[in-house]
């Protein structure tokens, strides 16, 4: 699994005219993607990972102060555009693998105490956020 993790003021999704998601932070904003390989293990150490970076400031993490998370699936992470001008998609997990991983990940977070808003699986969505920093950092679990 993949995240990319936003420190953020404020972050909010948006599915048409409906705001499904939004947090104001400080928090994180958390874009998730699965792989075909990846496991309920592996989204519950995603989380455990996500609730307990010290990457907010003074170097906080969430657990420290109760702080937000906006978890969206973005299965975009596991294109690859090294070849040609178009991305392909064969390592990001289709909907039925990815789907119930994202939601374990949420559900963890969940069980640590986060307060955790979220998007709308395979919706198009937009995203709106205040980077804070601004700072964005990759993790891999």
């Amino acid at each position: 699994m993949r995240a990319v993790l936003q420190r953020v003021a404020h972050a909010s999704v948006t599915v048409g005219d409906e705001v499904v998601g939004e947090i104001t932070g400080p928090g994180l904003l958390a874009l998730v993607g699965v792989t075909h390989t990846d496991t309920a293990a592996e989204a519950g150490r995603l989380a455990a990972k996500m609730w307990g970076l010290r990457i907010l400031d003074g170097e906080a993490s969430c657990s420290d102060i109760g702080a937000p998370l906006l978890v969206v699936s973005q299965f975009t992470l596991y294109g690859d555009a090294r070849k040609g001008r178009r991305p392909t998609w064969q390592a990001a997990a289709p909907g039925p693998v990815a789907e119930p991983l994202v939601d374990t990940v949420v559900e963890e977070l969940r069980g640590l105490g986060a307060h955790v808003a979220t998007g709308v699986f395979g919706a198009q969505m937009s995203v709106a956020l205040t980077n804070e920093g601004p700072f964005t950092v990759v993790v891999e679990v």
